[in-house]
């Protein structure tokens, strides 16, 4: 089963090796008015702060959430006037009204739902948005090519249960779940496709960081991009939601 520890324990890599999110997120955001200077922003999960680091250089003020001891040290040594908290989304508390901007970046996925949105409600200012997004590693619109079919090999090799959340690309199913208990009504929904190009050592370094893949995995995705020329170009998808509290 994926392990949320995962990511602390590489979290030089998962800083180096994760690929930025795409400008056209951020181009986006901006134009919907949800980066705004001198507003208040919380980041949910931050990790290594790659998303909070959009929130900052937009010159908001900029809580951020981090459960893992590294990446939480790490985020603080990059964005030094961001205020971290060292704590899961579902222990933290805000005073009602505290923000204008929640983010949740490739996160949402290890939330408890029905404990954090009640109290992201309460958290966010009247006219306040919840902004969910994250990186598919794979983009089902694009056929796959024989990277993709080796590393669907070493995935159908696993004897794992299945996940029981909605698919990473099913943004249909995402709004719904973030909607559920009546509390967000889903305002703008977005997905922006993008590719990058990663040779064998930035395939072993980038899937190292997945919680359930294993070393040995990362190893063999990246034997396969030797044996297929030494670099591949990976097709990935960043689904956005924007969501308004129901008052």
């Amino acid at each position: 089963m994926p392990d949320p520890t995962h990511f602390d324990r590489h979290a030089d890599l998962y800083d180096s090796a994760r690929p930025p999110y795409p400008t056209a997120l951020t181009d986006r955001l901006a134009a919907l008015g949800l980066l705004r200077a001198g507003a208040r922003a919380l980041d949910l999960g931050a990790g290594s702060g790659q998303a909070t680091r959009i929130l900052v250089d937009a010159g908001m003020e900029v809580t951020a959430v981090e459960p893992g001891r590294a990446l939480a040290a790490r985020l603080q040594s990059t964005l030094p006037d961001v205020e971290v908290i060292r704590a899961t989304a579902e222990e933290v508390s805000f005073p009602d009204g505290s923000f204008d901007l929640v983010t949740i970046a490739t996160a949402v996925h290890w939330f408890d739902l029905h404990v954090v949105l009640p109290k992201l409600h309460r958290t966010l200012a009247t006219d306040g948005r919840l902004a969910v997004w994250r990186t598919a590693y794979g983009d089902p619109s694009v056929p796959p090519g024989p990277f993709r079919e080796r590393v669907q090999r070493i995935v159908d090799a696993r004897d794992a249960p299945p996940r029981r959340q909605p698919d990473e690309t099913d943004t249909a199913s995402w709004a719904r779940a973030l909607e559920t208990g009546g509390l967000f009504r889903t305002v703008h929904s977005d997905e922006f496709a993008w590719s990058i190009d990663l040779d064998a050592d930035d395939v072993r370094d980038l899937f190292t960081t997945f919680s359930d893949w294993t070393a040995a995995e990362a190893r063999e995705a990246a034997r396969a991009v030797d044996e297929l020329g030494g670099a591949v170009t990976e097709h990935y998808l960043t689904p956005l939601l924007v969501l308004e509290p129901v008052r």
